[in-house]
């Protein structure tokens, strides 16, 4: 169930990252930097639901938790640079938070569940 809801934020995530995206001028390749992160964390949780083994799926979860540090960087480089406002972002730090706790705590469970 846990990974279900996870699956559903990341994708709305993800989209919420695009349209934010869309509406940035220039800075190309720090856009995609942004989106390729963001999208990432999704695309990892996904794939980790398809994993051969435990420690594959403990592997591909902590690269989306991997890809949600790095997206939380890019944001807060947006908002540094002016390239975003700080209104803009709060939403977007907010869910990538929430991703990346229910990540932390999946990745700890699995890994008590292997032991």
């Amino acid at each position: 169930m846990k990974e279900n809801k996870l699956v559903e934020l990341s994708m709305d995530f993800a989209i919420k990252i695009i349209k934010l995206c869309e509406t940035i001028k220039g800075h190309y390749s720090l856009v995609n930097q942004l989106e390729r992160s963001a999208t990432g964390i999704g695309a990892n949780i996904h794939e980790a639901n398809y994993a051969h083994s435990k420690p594959d799926f403990i592997a591909k979860l902590q690269i989306a938790l991997k890809e949600c540090y790095e997206t939380e960087y890019w944001l807060e480089l947006f908002v540094k640079s002016e390239i975003i406002s700080k209104d803009s972002a709060i939403e977007l730090y907010n869910r990538c938070g929430t991703i990346r706790r229910i990540l932390i705590a999946s990745i700890n469970t699995a890994k008590d569940n292997e032991k």
